[in-house]
């Protein structure tokens, strides 16, 4: 049995990720052949090449076997005054990605991030169309023992209307309210056989593992709807809007451990990542693809951040050379990409350390140590 879940988790990881490394590097490398420039090396993966081949572009594809990313490779990607005599002979006139202009080597850039988005939008799509949209009603579903709602007496089947004078549109309304009052003594409206019924709440206040500063909770499960199968066009406005509200929850989260509202424990890295994918899995394929569409969304944000080394990082050097006329000068970009190295280096080391934390490998060489 526990082979059998690490097979499903590797197999899992390997999925979810191919297909994102996949999609996202697929954006650079269309852009790249879309601007006129010629594309050296498309890998999955990194590490020496399991399989590799050319095709007619003379472009080499490989596939290698450490799957935690991959790269596109554009002809001409280095600098000029860092290029050697071998490099600048081998250079194709006009396909060299740095002759280009500053808008065409950006949407090069760009595109891996919005091919990402992009992918989120048909997964979700075609998770609509097959499976309906789940849409979480205010009925109280269930009330947890001993929770605020319990001492306030609401039941089973109320419908949440209202906390205070707040007036609330859906359950995630009710949710963000909620959390934001932790402590607070005011009421709970909520419709019960068809009457309005007002209850004094005290909402609880609590604090989570990883969170800085207490937050709300009256201790209701709100009931979920699953909706019919919608048709494309439908499933397709609806996958836009989904992934635009994971896109702006996503950075309201990395905006509350910024701010302090919650720790950087909360962040996962690859071990979690996999964790996850084995534990989607078992739920179902439909089950992995919105988990997909999750990281999918994650994957072009984190992509976009104005750190050197990423794409953001890059699109910010553009930005400055297209308003100022000329590139940033050497010597900054070196710093650039020497210290976005350290802070990517440093949050790759600091999420792995987070993931072998809530895995209890350290308490486990503890105890073996005592």
């Amino acid at each position: 049995m526990m082979i059998h879940e690490y097979l499903r988790t590797f197999v899992s990881f390997a999925f979810v990720l191919g297909v994102l490394v996949t999609i996202h590097e697929l954006g650079h490398y269309l852009a790249a052949r879309w601007r006129g420039v010629h594309v050296e090396v498309f890998s999955l993966g990194f590490g020496p090449a399991l399989f590799r081949w050319y095709d007619k572009s003379g472009t080499e594809w490989r596939i290698c076997p450490i799957p935690l990313g991959g790269f596109v490779r554009p002809h001409g990607f280095e600098d000029p005054e860092d290029a050697t005599p071998e490099q600048k002979a081998a250079w194709i006139a006009g396909r060299t990605f740095h002759d280009k202009s500053v808008l065409s080597r950006a949407i090069v850039i760009l595109a891996g991030p919005v091919f990402n988005f992009l992918l989120a939008i048909v997964l979700f799509t075609i998770i609509f169309v097959a499976s309906g949209q789940p849409k979480v009603r205010n009925d109280v579903a269930q009330v947890l023992p001993n929770s605020a709602a319990a001492i306030a007496g609401v039941q089973k089947g109320d419908e949440v209307l209202k906390v205070g004078e707040h007036a609330f549109k859906n359950a995630e309304d009710v949710q963000a309210t909620v959390m934001a009052q932790p402590g607070a003594q005011t009421t709970l409206t909520v419709r019960r056989n068809g009457q309005d019924v007002v209850l004094p709440l005290t909402i609880g206040s609590v604090t989570d593992s990883g969170s800085a500063a207490p937050h709300g909770r009256i201790g209701v499960l709100f009931a979920t709807e699953f909706g019919k199968p919608l048709p494309l066009h439908k499933a397709f406005v609806a996958g836009v809007k989904e992934t635009w509200k994971v896109s702006v929850q996503t950075l309201q989260g990395v905006w509350q451990i910024l701010t302090g509202q919650h720790t950087a424990k909360d962040l996962g890295g690859p071990l979690k990542i996999a964790q996850m994918s084995g534990k989607v899995a078992q739920y179902g394929f439909t089950s992995l693809l919105s988990f997909m569409a999750l990281l999918s969304v994650n994957l072009g944000l984190i992509n976009l951040f104005p750190v050197p080394l990423l794409d953001g990082g890059r699109l910010v050097f553009y930005a400055i050379e297209a308003a100022r006329g000329r590139p940033v000068s050497k010597r900054v970009q070196e710093v650039s990409f020497q210290a976005g190295f350290a802070v990517l280096a440093g949050l790759f080391l600091f999420s792995t350390f987070n993931d072998l934390s809530s895995f209890g490998l350290f308490k486990w060489v503890a105890s073996l140590v005592s």
